[in-house]
């Protein structure tokens, strides 16, 4: 079993479609879209949602009116302004709970035991079904946080699904960027695809995104998407990606037929002779060969 996590320096750079179509070329893979703060892999495989559950990464506090005599202990030891007084009718102290940080230093210094600390919901994970095999995603709430330890929860549960059903591949949806859920969507894989763009922004968070994989030592190749608009740019991120270690194993050319794929919600490369799907082809077998060559010890 491989485990292969997509990622890029920045969105928009064509990486969830570029996803669907691996899954989509890899005979029944696990996909598990890893990018639970703007989730949309389930745009274009149209999942059938077959288990649901909620997910709490932390706790919060909640004032008992009943308990509270006002003393202020609350207000005075909370550093992030969630204590704020007089806004309700029968307690002298509430908390605001997009400021609070579910730190729970208010519940433990209250004298009067007057203030709950409880795990909260702080979004959903699903297991569903695909046309192209099981898929697992979240959706993570408005302005909640920990992404990275629900990223987490969501590729422990594709490792289980392939684990049980004895499958080759878990393939990864990541987020862009280099935050705390890109740590968690690549640690532990045994490889990353980059993907990025031909543009100035393209080139420079690719560098970024880079130097992070290379920090956790994982194998990472990169995929210039669109890569003809701009051919002077290709190979400079080309080059740029050989000197950091990164080898550059896709091309694929602008291609409206994406555009098409999209509207019907399907991957590009169920139009078989369009470009990019002969692009994405070549790139996925190169990918195959490099997993290949590693387990050989080439």
């Amino acid at each position: 079993m491989k485990e292969i996590t997509v990622i890029s320096g920045k969105g928009g750079t064509g990486k969830t479609s570029l996803v669907a179509c691996l899954v989509a070329l890899a005979e029944r893979p696990v996909v598990a879209d890893c990018d639970v703060d703007a989730a949309d892999l389930h745009l274009v495989l149209s999942p059938e949602i077959k288990k649901t559950e909620d997910f709490s990464g932390g706790k919060s506090a909640k004032i008992i009116p009943e308990k509270c005599t006002g003393c202020g202990k609350c207000y005075e030891v909370c550093r992030f302004g969630a204590v704020v007084k007089g806004q309700k009718e029968r307690a002298a102290y509430s908390i605001d709970h997009i400021a609070c940080e579910g730190c729970g230093v208010c519940s433990y210094f209250c004298p009067e035991k007057a203030i709950e600390f409880k795990p909260c919901v702080n979004g959903q994970w699903f297991i569903s079904d695909t046309p192209y095999g099981p898929m697992v995603h979240a959706r993570l709430g408005i302005a909640e946080e920990n992404s990275g330890k629900l990223v987490t929860l969501v590729r422990g549960q594709a490792r289980a699904i392939a684990e049980r059903d004895n499958l080759n591949y878990i393939i990864n949806d990541g987020p862009p960027g280099i935050g705390c859920p890109v740590i968690a969507s690549v640690t532990g894989a045994d490889c990353v695809l980059i993907v990025t763009e031909p543009t100035v922004s393209g080139e420079h968070d690719l560098e970024r995104v880079i130097e992070l994989v290379r920090h956790f030592r994982i194998p990472a190749y990169v995929c210039i998407n669109k890569f003809d608009i701009n051919t002077g740019m290709s190979e400079r991120i080309t080059k740029k990606a050989r000197e950091s270690g990164a080898e550059v194993i896709g091309r694929i050319r602008y291609d409206r037929t994406v555009t098409e794929a999209q509207i019907k919600k399907l991957p590009v490369v169920a139009f078989k002779e369009s470009p990019s799907a002969i692009d994405i082809r070549e790139a996925w077998e190169n990918i195959l060969k490099k997993i290949d060559s590693k387990n050989k010890g080439v």
